[in-house]
């Protein structure tokens, strides 16, 4: 019985219907009066499973029935509820909820509701009906609609077209940038910040800025000419009540039913599109979309003024406040890039990435690549040649993204750092040369940053090692895993220095490393509010480009003291790999002990947590 002040009769339909000795229930689709949007219908399923019923077939049939019916209605709201006895319906469902926690016979939770939305109801246990051995339960709606659990989000978002494009070629084209490197007077801070700033300006002047409001109960499939078209119905219906006349109504309601279906039907071939050539990353956007697999993470309180200077001062803490180490001067940097090397690194920079602190988008530098090569190419050989990173390069805003969804610790916060998108070409062709130099041998067991290496590599170089030497008689292997605490964050960059010197590196361009490294400025946004800046001299930082091949060569010589053991390394995830023979464990142990003290030495903490 459905009350019809909740829902019109004729917008009932009866889905399903099934009943045997282990199971009875009745499946009903509804269209209420009001419905959240973020539903389409509701799904409502009574059950009955009698005390002897075999538990694992009825709950094999109706788990059969929701999961067609979840295909059939990915947007609807279910509610099964009932006499479940001795099943439970989350063992075949664990998405869905369960909103009755007192007991309603004889001390035992028999009755269930079931949704597939949290804090769906209020359970209240009432006297029974009649002579009803169960007591009753009153479920009071709790769930608040998505308008209502959060806020909607105000974006500033820049409007690109290829006008802009043009407009900024066009622009920077008729530039001189030869006044800013005599303006500059050979100061490299001076002549990176004027030329980024003048590029900025440009940007702004050209192009406009729109902002989005954005609801969290929004289709994604709902853009701006849906509104307008809901607005004009809305208009035309308003009007139509106080002149009588509704034919405006009935066209602006045709033409918006016309519009939300094409663009329902070009936002799946969207969708479905991922799924056509060899783009993985698609696919697996196009898989989420379609599952809703990936939820979104929790929005970062921004109520806390406090809480982005906590998380600074959290994300520092391995800074020892020592004064950065002075290099002694060496003869200039030999190393140069060409016009033509800029200009091809800044045309393979993805433009989806993040603008940095300077605010210049990949866009810009991949659109006006030939325009801005020329005077960034002057920009990084002065640099190189003074062993000397601009300052503006070096400035890195931190987005914290929680890693759970209930934040309880500052730990409990991932630092995602946003840098500028010039110095990561910079970096990038620098990468390009130190890797060009270093010997293919170089630390054979380290799988990560290597190009044609994976993961798969290091898992089966462990297993045919151990496997090998298990064939042999009156053997066995010891395996330690090894975990470091925010390992970039502890590099030492003098020590660092000393090692790429050993591996061969100019010293010229070491002492560009060390200023890469030292003096790099840090600030946390969170929301509106944004931290005071912090300097850091150690660690490399994460989300630059030269950061992992840093680590690696930081790393280098962690290499096993012994024939019978090896260290297999991906990234700062550590294998120590012991191949005992006779019960001799004599090197495994002395190979263990020298790792712990290489850690020592090196600055590396065992995460022993």
């Amino acid at each position: 019985m459905i009350n019809e002040t909740w829902c019109d009769h004729n917008n009932i339909q009866e889905l399903k219907s099934f009943c045997s000795p282990d199971i009875g229930f009745l499946t009903i689709k509804c269209r209420p009066h009001y419905l959240p949007r973020e539903f389409s219908s509701i799904i409502i399923t009574a059950v009955y499973i009698p005390p002897q019923a075999d538990t694992s077939t009825a709950l094999k049939e109706i788990h059969r029935t929701l999961c067609k019916l979840e295909t059939t209605y990915p947007e609807a709201a279910f509610i099964v509820a009932g006499d479940f006895n001795k099943a439970n319906l989350r063992t075949r469902l664990p998405k869905f909820y369960q909103h009755i926690q007192c007991a309603t016979r004889a001390g035992k939770i028999l009755d269930h509701c079931y949704s597939n939305f949290r804090d769906a109801y209020k359970a209240i246990l009432r006297p029974p009906f009649g002579k009803s051995d169960h007591d009753s339960i009153l479920l009071l709606p709790a769930y608040k609609q998505k308008l209502k659990q959060e806020t909607p989000v105000l974006r500033s978002v820049q409007r690109w077209s290829d006008q802009s494009d043009s407009m900024l070629q066009d622009c920077f084209e008729h530039v001189d940038w030869d006044m800013f490197r005599i303006a500059s007077d050979n100061n490299i801070d001076v002549y990176a910040d004027s030329v980024s700033e003048f590029i900025s300006k440009c940007i702004g002047d050209v192009v406009p800025i729109a902002n989005i409001k954005t609801f969290p109960n929004q289709k994604p499939w709902i853009d701006g000419s849906i509104r307008a078209k809901l607005k004009a119905r809305t208009t035309a219906f308003n009007q139509g009540k106080a002149t009588g006349n509704m034919f405006e109504y009935k066209q602006c309601s045709y033409s918006l039913r016309k519009a939300i279906k094409q663009a329902k039907r070009q936002y799946r071939d969207k969708v479905e599109s991922q799924f056509n050539g060899s783009d993985t990353r698609g696919m697996w956007q196009g898989l989420q979309s379609i599952t809703d697999y990936k939820k979104k993470a929790s929005p970062v309180a921004d109520h806390d003024v406090l809480l982005p200077d906590k998380l600074n001062n959290f994300f520092a803490r391995f800074e020892d406040n020592t004064v950065p180490p002075t290099r002694p001067a060496t003869k200039t940097c030999g190393l140069t890039f060409t016009a033509a090397n800029v200009r091809k690194t800044f045309k393979c920079v993805n433009p989806r990435k993040a603008a940095g602190p300077d605010g210049i988008p990949g866009r810009v530098l991949r659109a006006c690549a030939d325009q801005l090569a020329g005077v960034f190419t002057d920009i990084f050989n002065q640099s190189l040649s003074q062993s000397a990173v601009p300052t503006c390069f070096k400035r890195a805003t931190i987005v914290p993204v929680p890693k759970k969804a209930k934040v309880t610790e500052l730990n409990d916060y991932r630092p995602v750092a946003l840098t500028s998108v010039i110095m990561k070409c910079f970096e990038r062709l620098v990468k390009d040369h130190i890797t060009s130099i270093l010997p293919d041998t170089l630390d054979p067991l380290q799988f990560a940053y290597r190009p044609n290496r994976s993961t798969d590599d290091a898992i089966a170089i462990t297993l045919h090692t151990a496997l090998t030497h298990l064939d042999k008689r009156n053997t066995y292997v010891r395996m330690l895993f090894i975990d470091y605490s925010s390992a970039f964050n502890t590099i030492v960059p003098s020590k660092l220095v000393i090692k790429l010197e050993t591996l061969g590196l100019d010293p010229a361009l070491c002492n560009w490393v060390l200023d890469f490294l030292t003096g790099r400025s840090q600030v946390v946004r969170v929301g509106n509010n944004i931290s005071t800046p912090l300097i850091l001299n150690t660690g490399a930082p994460q989300g630059c480009v030269l950061s992992p091949l840093l680590y690696s060569l930081f790393t280098h010589d962690c290499v096993a003291k012994h024939a019978s053991n090896s260290i297999i390394k991906f990234a700062d995830d550590t294998t120590v790999v012991g191949l005992i023979t006779n019960n001799d464990e004599t090197a495994y142990r002395e190979e263990v002990r020298a790792l712990g003290v290489w850690c020592q030495e090196n600055n590396l903490s065992l995460n022993v947590s």
